[in-house]
């Protein structure tokens, strides 16, 4: 079943019925300010940060589902109606939600009265736009009453949730003409305050919560919406909102636009009155005189659509599989940007008030953006080093207000030094930018204790050779990427933190899924410090490389597959020993990703056990059989009822490892197959099952065990995003940034007989045609570069070439 469907051409994904299964949103926003909003305009907004600096409140936990949002309530008559049909839910005589590349648009109708709103961020200024049109579709005058609102936050997103005795008498506002400023805190320690205003003069407003909505009623029935005249209450310490009442008359097939900004200002510490007790407007007066007119935000959403048609044409596929296509060219890679953005700060399912950005996500993150943004990337780059412990380990993340890491989730997990050499290893590889290791980068955020990004590269690969346990196989400590597999935790007691429970070290447990990294990883330091001149380090790093390598094949092979690890007491973990947890997918599919096994067979084996074992119709589940009972001596993986999160769910973020190793022997087929099983726009007629919105991925679908078995959890931020693009950009559609240029390695299904890529690589431009006359699945039989044949499957790179023109044969 379908709730709405595709519009490749304007790049949309309309949603025909408010009735989702759940919210389906969208994110506006692109450098510093940000908001989530529903196909129903629920949402919240907030400035680079969605814990510390939270412009409006959402109530996750709430039901109805899905309040608060910015909403429009049109009086006409006794009829109280909205655009996105939330709050009131009054039924709609037509709905339309068209979520596009940074805007969402809404078009709806009730008795001949259409309304369109348009809601973006953008590009200049850090504020909200909400362009809402009025039409008279009818033959008779309308009188219509117009009343906005959002609710605001008081800034620290936790503090506002949980400190109530404070937070029911902090409340401030002030409100000059059509324009309302929450300013609560701001004349003690803050200098921030937050605008919402109309470009038309008002017929009244409201600022005070209780008063607007009235004694014990909600968002649906607002007593001063049902009266239809506004209040003109000021908010003094309860709760604060920002609410425009405007009388509207229009003429049959008359329209009126109503421009709504939603603003977050700040002033200097020496500027921030403009009289006593009045604060410094100027900044809001300038950001509100860019959008007074039609024309200006009919400019801005240009500039904007510019900005993502800029991006996305830097990877452009055209093909016979139109949902591939739809895939590849827009959503998988608006997605990494999405994730580039927030990491796991902020979504529907991640409050915005605990997680900060991921040392290991953003790092994992990086590898599906830094085509789009390579100056950005190396920024976060070195903001992610400037976290690291001089030990080479690290915070598991940090705050991206701050930039500091914090201990929320605390450190010890001992793949995350791994993951900056990936993600340095991939900038690289983009860029030809090496200098970016001569860099000078904190440790711990600590300027005493600079040292080159290069220096930060070794420390991460020294801390897996000097952290090795009893079977020369890496030390997992708090836990590896996955983090719900807490080997030395032993947490027996409720509400105790598996992330932060028990010690996070421990001289026994080893991780198969980080000795695979360090193979992978590994091979890449030594051919970053090859290319740097230090062949010494390049070959200590290579013999390191190979002791593990050689310690996967001693004591990670079960005989069938990969072992998942060693616990505590030095039991295997993930083998047929075990009564449960048999086989996992990780270490299936990132050992074969690093080539261990490939030539001594065992690879083949490992991926036939995986489609044996852990192959289902919606995707491979992480682990088999489920985990019925807890495990001391596992910690949360076995916590989760069976076939949820990490207890056998389908944890979208490692099934393309899967489809990569496949490519790695040869299986296009194969790894196609697995690709669309998880793939959104190749599972979209199954929404009522999957739930999450049909146009990005999910973390999470419930597996085989689960009692909804189908259903997906988590939509948005994952790195299910980056890793699904780096499989079909790189390993099934074969295009692969190398240190010396782009290599063509196309692994894909046999029936595929010609696709052709635009790709931008190094300020040139990459026509690449891939011809398949021999329905083969892998590997390059002919190559010609402008014109002339090519040994091997690397395109040279040519001093001053700016355009490329490339077929492959296969």
């Amino acid at each position: 079943m379908q709730f709405g469907h595709f519009d490749d051409a304007k790049k949309e994904y309309v949603i025909t019925s408010p009735k989702t299964p759940l919210p389906w949103i969208n994110y506006l926003g692109s450098e510093n300010f940000f908001s989530l909003i529903s196909n129903t305009c629920g949402g919240y907004s907030f400035y680079k940060d969605a814990k510390l600096l939270r412009l409006t409140r959402y109530r996750y936990n709430d039901t109805p589902l899905d309040q608060n949002g910015r909403y429009y309530y049109i009086k006409d008559g006794d009829t109280v109606w909205n655009p996105g049909w939330q709050p009131t839910q009054t039924p709609l005589d037509s709905y339309e939600c068209h979520h596009g590349l940074g805007y969402s648009r809404f078009v709806s109708s009730k008795n001949l009265v259409a309304a369109e709103l348009t809601a973006f961020v953008p590009l200049a200024d850090s504020c909200e736009v909400n362009r809402l049109m009025l039409t008279n579709n009818g033959t008779e005058e309308k009188t219509l009453a117009l009343t906005s609102f959002v609710e605001f936050c008081f800034w620290n997103a936790v503090d506002d949730m949980t400190n109530f005795q404070r937070n029911f008498s902090i409340g401030e506002v002030e409100i000059q003409g059509s324009e309302i400023y929450h300013k609560t805190e701001y004349r003690e320690r803050r200098r921030h305050y937050a605008v919402y205003a109309v470009n038309c003069p008002i017929d009244g407003y409201d600022t005070d919560r209780d008063a607007f909505l009235g004694a014990y009623r909600g968002n649906d029935r607002p007593e001063t919406v049902l009266r239809g005249t506004a209040g003109n209450t000021v908010a003094s310490g309860w709760g604060v909102i920002g609410s425009h009442h405007i009388d509207v008359t229009l003429k049959p097939g008359e329209s009126r636009s109503f421009i709504f900004v939603l603003g977050y200002c700040e002033n200097a510490a020496d500027d921030k009155w403009e009289a006593p007790g009045v604060i410094n407007k100027k900044p809001a007066k300038e950001m509100l005189s860019h959008y007074q007119t039609d024309e200006q935000v009919d400019a801005a959403l240009a500039e904007l659509a510019s900005y993502w048609e800029g991006l996305l044409a830097k990877y452009a596929l055209s093909c016979a599989d139109e949902k591939l296509g739809r895939m590849v060219n827009i959503w998988n890679q608006y997605q990494c940007m999405v994730t580039f953005n927030m990491s796991r700060s902020a979504s529907y399912f991640e409050s915005g008030t605990g997680r900060g950005m991921g040392f290991r996500d953003s790092c994992q993150d990086l590898l599906g953006f830094v085509h789009l943004i390579p100056d950005r990337a190396r920024e976060r780059l070195l903001d992610i080093a400037a976290t690291q412990f001089e030990d080479g380990s690290a915070y598991h993340q940090y705050q991206p207000l701050t930039k500091k890491g914090n201990m929320d989730i605390g450190s010890g997990f001992n793949d995350d030094p791994l993951w900056l050499i990936a993600g340095c290893a991939a900038y690289i590889k983009e860029t030809g930018d090496f200098s970016i290791l001569d860099e000078q980068v904190d440790f711990d955020n600590d300027s005493t204790k600079a040292q080159p990004l290069m220096e930060h590269l070794k420390r991460s690969f020294d801390f897996t050779v000097t952290h090795l346990g009893p079977h020369k196989l890496p030390l997992i400590g708090r836990a590896d990427w996955n983090d719900c597999l807490n080997l030395n935790c032993f947490s027996a007691e409720p509400g105790e933190p598996f992330q932060t429970t028990g010690p996070s070290e421990g001289p026994v447990a080893e991780s198969i899924f980080i000795a695979a990294m360090f193979v992978k990883y590994g091979k890449e330091y030594a051919a970053i410090c090859r290319r740097r001149g230090n062949e010494e380090e390049a070959v200590y790093a290579e013999k390191e490389v190979e002791k593990v390598y050689q310690a996967v094949l001693d004591a990670g092979w079960d005989g069938e597959w990969f072992l998942r690890a060693y616990d505590a007491a030095g039991e295997k973990v993930g083998s047929k020993e075990c009564e449960e947890g048999k086989i996992y997918i990780e270490p299936q599919g990132f050992c074969v990703l690093a080539e261990i096994g490939v030539k001594e067979g065992l690879a083949e084996k490992a991926l036939t056990s995986v489609k044996n074992i852990l192959e289902t119709k919606y995707g491979v589940v992480l682990l088999q059989p489920a985990y019925t009972k807890y495990y001391l001596n596992l910690g949360e993986v076995s916590s989760y009822p069976p076939g949820y999160k990490e207890n056998a769910g389908i944890f979208c973020h490692n099934n393309p490892w899967i489809s990569i190793a496949e490519t790695v022997v040869g299986h296009g087929n194969r790894a196609f197959d697995l690709y669309r099983k998880i793939c959104p726009a190749y599972i979209e007629d199954i929404s009522e099952i999957h739930r999450t919105e049909p146009y990005v991925y999910s973390q999470m679908i419930a597996g085989k065990d689960a009692a909804h078995f189908g259903e997906a959890k988590n939509s948005w931020l994952t790195g299910t995003a980056a890793w699904t693009f780096v499989n079909v950009s790189q390993y099934i559609l074969g295009i692969q940034p190398d240190y010396d240029g782009l290599t063509l390695n196309p692994c894909i299904p046999s029936d595929m007989e010609e696709f052709k890529i635009r790709r931008y690589f190094r300020g040139a431009w990459y026509n690449i045609t891939f011809q398949n006359p021999e329905h083969r699945e892998k590997g390059i039989s002919s190559l010609t570069v402008n014109g002339t044949a090519v040994e091997g499957n690397l395109i040279p790179l040519t001093e001053g070439c700016t355009e490329y023109d490339v077929v492959a044969v296969m």
